[in-house]
């Protein structure tokens, strides 16, 4: 029997995410300077304030209120009247130096034989029902945002935009699991004061979105994607009414609330830990990157239409304690799960060391993470400047989204025979 499936992202001005970049950005700038930083750094947002802490290890230091005042002010919170502004937040840090009973059971003699910086299993998964092997609601749902937010800072043809919004989407499957078409799409905008007609406020965004915004998504999905809009789709523009106050002054912000949205919009399956403000010793974050990285590749051999990967760690041990596949049945090789799942153990090292060394992530790369999702993006090389008051200037050119890449795939298929 068909079905319905819904997904949800939320803007780079949402609470939630203001946290998470910061916390990604203070990473980034510890890693440029010292790439064996370790770091476990929260962040949460109120009005007018930004508090910081969590513990760091580090031979450098960094400028914490002028990094998070940077962030904020790069999303767009600019304006008083937003009742909270990078140039005017107060910034508190009650950051602390890293438990030496936590950093014993992660760096050993040997890189190579580093612990796990935490207990715990992660998740990866992919799926071939879209071009980036991403669940198909929220990759919508990531680029109905990415575009609002491309429409807001051009400020041309919608000038009202502020930087708080959250965008759903719901899609119709067949009995065979393919979508089939989009059912319904919310979208929730903050906007400046209007006149006192609120109904014709209302109006005016509504229009707008679906006559601006939407065409904008549309044409720059793939034709396969694009045949799921139609004139039937349900709409919820604002649906609970006028939305000036947003932001942290409208709902205070934590770094890790929207580990759904980073990851796979309810698809698969999250072990519970969040990544932003995390360096890639915390198997939290480079584990989840890591098992994604196996379950594209897979997927993209061929060896499945839709697989999920499960490795879990012991804090201070190497190897992992466990890994685990399910392929929902969609298996293309004369395999069990289990017999995949040993497959993966070997073409794909879990170790917290190889996954470091593999996806290169002792880099500055996590900032770009932290808004519309740490997965589906595609791989690039950037060049990135840090400056600080007590270290100087660096440029450092990266790797971003390595964990995207398909660069296992014929030993994949080499490997499963395909």
């Amino acid at each position: 029997m068909a079905y319905l499936f819904t997904s949800e992202s939320v803007s780079e001005g949402h609470p939630d995410k203001i946290a998470d970049q910061i916390s990604d950005a203070l990473l980034d700038n510890f890693l440029a300077f010292d790439s064996e930083s370790k770091v476990a750094c929260e962040t949460l947002v109120t009005t007018g304030q930004v508090i910081l802490a969590g513990e760091v290890k580090s031979h450098t230091y960094v400028d914490l209120q002028q990094i998070s005042r940077d962030v904020i002010n790069k999303i767009g919170y600019t304006k008083g009247e937003y009742q909270f502004s990078g140039d005017s937040c107060g910034v508190i840090s009650l950051i602390h130096e890293q438990s030496k009973d936590i950093n014993q059971g992660v760096e050993r003699e040997k890189k190579e034989d580093q612990g796990a910086g935490d207990q715990g299993m992660m998740f990866g998964y992919a799926t071939n029902e879209s071009e980036n092997y991403m669940p198909m609601a929220l990759d919508i749902s990531h680029r109905i945002l990415e575009e609002l937010s491309l429409l807001r800072r051009e400020n041309k043809d919608i000038i009202y935009l502020r930087p708080d919004a959250k965008a759903q989407v719901t899609i119709m499957y067949s009995d065979d699991n393919k979508p089939v078409r989009i059912d319904t799409i919310v979208i929730s905008t903050q906007h400046d004061e209007f006149d006192k007609d609120d109904d014709k406020m209302l109006s005016k965004i509504k229009e707008d979105l679906i006559t601006i915004l939407l065409p904008r998504v549309i044409a720059k999905l793939p034709p396969s994607t694009q045949a799921l809009f139609n004139d039937k789709i349900t709409y919820h523009i604002n649906p609970t009414g006028k939305f000036v106050i947003g932001g942290p002054h409208g709902d205070t912000g934590l770094t890790g609330r929207k580990i759904i949205v980073d990851t796979y919009g309810g698809k698969g399956a999250h072990g519970g830990g969040a990544f932003s403000g995390k360096d890639p010793s915390k198997v939290d974050r480079s584990a989840a990157y890591a098992a994604r990285h196996a379950a594209k590749n897979l997927v993209a051999a061929g060896v499945a239409d839709e697989i999920l990967v499960q490795v879990s760690y012991a804090i201070g041990l190497a190897e992992p304690t466990s890994i685990f596949v399910d392929t929902y049945g969609t298996s293309k090789v004369a395999l069990s799960d289990g017999e995949i799942a040993r497959k993966v153990a070997e073409l794909f090292k879990m170790r917290p060391y190889d996954i470091e060394d593999r996806l290169k992530l002792r880099n500055p790369i996590y900032l770009e993470t932290a808004a519309y999702g740490h997965f589906g993006k595609e791989p690039r090389i950037v060049s990135k400047v840090f400056e600080s008051p007590y270290n100087g200037r660096v440029e450092k050119t990266v790797e971003l989204f390595t964990w995207e890449k398909l660069n296992m795939v014929d030993k994949v298929k080499s490997a499963f025979n395909l």
